[in-house]
């Protein structure tokens, strides 16, 4: 009995061992796989499918060949992240990289009077002590600067070739710069005459090696031309050069376009050299030479700065005054211009006048004679101030003979014009009129209140200004849903571009902004918005800044065409607003668009309802909602 009791005993110990034997390898088996999947799985979510994973017991090895050093390390975080970071083993390689480019070789070899110097990086493998001596055998006692550097890579293909053609062509070249290339050689040099530049070209020429590439630039120097002149004369044989000067080819051949233009039937000579008083030399000659044919005969000389023209006996007096004018408004500043007409009997010359014309479209001729340059610079300044700096066309010249009270009465008479429509105001040595068309009823009565008071008792003016019904800016003012009417007429037939993904407005849309600024104009205070908007493509930030850029560019350009703004406010609301489909390219083409929305004090409260399309619904506004939209492949 105690034998059995004991062997029980025995037995069930063993049984135990067994089964905690088959548990711990079951438990050790599941770690291992649990392991290896968990890992293997965190490296493929990662993209590193490369990686090899393989687990014995606790231990996690990873294999494999990285890309880079920084993506091995990233796998071994990786798979910390999954197991204990010491139970990872790392049996990883990197894959080896690419070798380090060479550098790129080049030399700058310049040679002049004080010897020669040399700059760049040149292989190892060239002989620099070989090339240095070299130099130094065309210079004699002259100084060599060598700054070469070396790189310890191979010689790129066709370097030698490139190296030896230039070392010999700078023995031919007392003052050059040579650059030098794998391959291809660049050459710039001066010759002291132009034989010398043609015997220097033909010999660098036929030493070149085959496959060279060799740029050669020799230059001859020019003449120094003192004074440098030009005369032109025009009469009844046609126009002829006696002296003609120029700075460059291209200058020589517009001087002699321009005296083709005026007359010139002969071949022209034209001496290329140096002394050229001015970079506007050339635009200055032209000038001359078309005011002489615009006049019809004379002669024009150019010394230096210094232009002198001699109109043709019997010259019309209004058209050297006009001719002369424009001349002397357009020349550059370093220019003076000393014109002169013969004296001859003219009954038709006429008194001496100036005048200034002011069109239905608000441009503003300033015409005639004026008393010196302060009071020209003084007259196109005032007049710019009045109507506009783009509108303004001055083609005055200088009299000093006319009365002291020219100038007052000058100013006078533009401050007069300003107020009318359109018209012309006429400045004469007894007299001042005024002419034209007025919206303003009351306008000859501030004409003549303005001309008395300023030019003082006794003094002679004469005022002829007719009111105009349609030019009445109260009577004539249109309402706000005609003003919508003539936008949406305008917009139906141009619309308002801009360039892809950008605020800035198309060229081809700059005549529609000029309709509707005139519209607008002639609109008075009109509360207006305008609004930017954009189709759903890209971030909505972004549109939204975008939509706020255009909003603000079809602003200013408003502002720039002197349309007043106050009123009006731009504002973008990127993608938030469509009206048609953003799944489809027409669609999205509908939604790049600007809009033009009337604020009204009922309606501002709902954004929907201030748009033309809706306030239509009530019979507010138009029918047709006033919009464009660029018509550009993205927003």
């Amino acid at each position: 009995m105690r034998l059995s009791s004991v062997l029980t005993i025995a037995l069930t110990f063993a049984a135990a061992a067994v089964v905690s034997l088959v548990a711990a390898n079951f438990s050790v088996q599941l770690i291992e796989e649990n392991s290896e999947i968990g890992v293997r799985n965190a490296l493929d979510d990662q993209g590193m499918t490369w990686a090899e994973v393989e687990a014995d017991g606790l231990k996690v090895t990873l294999a494999g060949i990285a890309p880079t050093e920084a993506v091995r390390f990233r796998a071994l975080t990786t798979a910390g992240g999954i197991v204990d970071a010491a139970r990872v083993i790392d049996d990883m390689e990197v894959e080896a990289q690419a070798a380090i480019a060479p550098p790129h070789f080049s030399a700058e070899v310049l040679r002049n009077d004080s010897g020669i110097s040399v700059i760049g990086l040149i292989p190892a493998s060239t002989d620099k002590a070989a090339t240095i001596a070299r130099f130094q055998a065309m210079v004699g006692d002259e100084k060599v600067a060598d700054l070469l550097e070396t790189a310890d890579y191979p010689a790129p293909q066709g370097w030698q070739d490139s190296l030896d053609f230039a070392i010999s062509a700078m023995a031919l070249l007392p003052r050059a710069k040579v650059s030098v290339e794998a391959g291809r050689v660049s050459i710039t040099a001066i010759a002291d005459s132009a034989a010398a530049k043609a015997k220097m070209e033909t010999t660098v020429r036929k030493s070149i090696p085959s496959g060279l590439e060799v740029i050669l630039d020799i230059a001859a120097p020019r003449p120094v031309i003192t004074p440098f002149t030009l005369r032109f004369e025009l009469d009844e044989n046609g126009g002829r050069f006696d002296a003609c000067s120029a700075d460059t080819e291209t200058a020589r051949k517009r001087i002699v376009e321009a005296g083709r233009r005026a007359g010139l039937t002969d071949s022209a000579r034209c001496t290329i050299g140096m002394g050229v008083p001015s970079p506007n030399w050339t635009e200055a000659a032209s000038m001359a030479m078309d005011a002489v044919q615009q006049l019809g005969g004379g002669s024009v000389t150019l010394a230096d700065a210094d232009i002198t023209l001699l109109a043709a006996a019997g010259t019309d007096q209004a058209l050297f005054d006009r001719v002369i004018g424009e001349l002397e408004t357009s020349l550059p500043d370093v220019f003076a211009l000393h014109a002169s007409l013969p004296a001859v009997v003219d009954p038709n010359a006429g008194p001496p006048e100036f005048s200034a014309t002011l069109s239905p479209e608000g441009q503003v001729q300033l015409r005639g004679r004026l008393s010196s340059d302060a009071l020209r610079e003084l007259a196109d300044s005032f007049a710019k101030a009045r109507f506009g700096s783009d509108k303004v066309y001055t083609a005055a010249r200088i009299d000093e003979e006319l009365p002291d009270d020219w100038a007052p009465r000058v100013l006078t008479g533009l401050e007069a014009l300003s107020t009318l429509s359109n018209g012309a105001m006429t400045v004469t040595p007894d007299a001042l009129s005024v002419t034209g068309n007025t919206g303003n009823p009351d306008a000859s009565t501030e004409i003549s209140s303005l001309l008395a008071g300023k030019l003082g008792e006794g003094a002679a003016f004469d005022i002829d200004v007719t009111y105009q019904e349609k030019l009445d800016p109260v009577l004539g003012l249109p309402t706000p849903d005609e003003c919508e009417a003539e936008i949406g007429a305008v917009l139906k037939v141009g619309k308002i571009n801009f360039e892809p993904s950008s605020a800035t407005i198309d060229a081809s849309a700059l005549d529609t902004m000029d309709d509707i600024a005139e519209i607008l104009k002639r609109c008075g205070d009109l509360m207006l918005e305008i609004q930017g908007h954009t189709d759903s493509q890209g971030r909505e930030e972004m549109n939204l800044a975008l939509s706020q850029s255009r909003a603000e560019s079809v602003l200013n350009e408003l502002r720039a065409r002197r349309v007043l703004t106050g009123s009006f406010v731009a504002r973008g609301y990127g993608e938030d607003n469509p009206i048609a489909d953003n799944g489809t390219e027409a669609g999205r083409e509908a939604n790049r668009r600007i809009e033009f929305r009337l604020i009204r004090p009922d309606t501002v409260s709902d954004p929907e309802q201030t748009t033309l399309e809706s306030t239509a619904k009530t019979g507010d506004t138009l029918q047709d909602q006033v919009q464009e939209g660029p018509n550009d492949e993205q927003n």
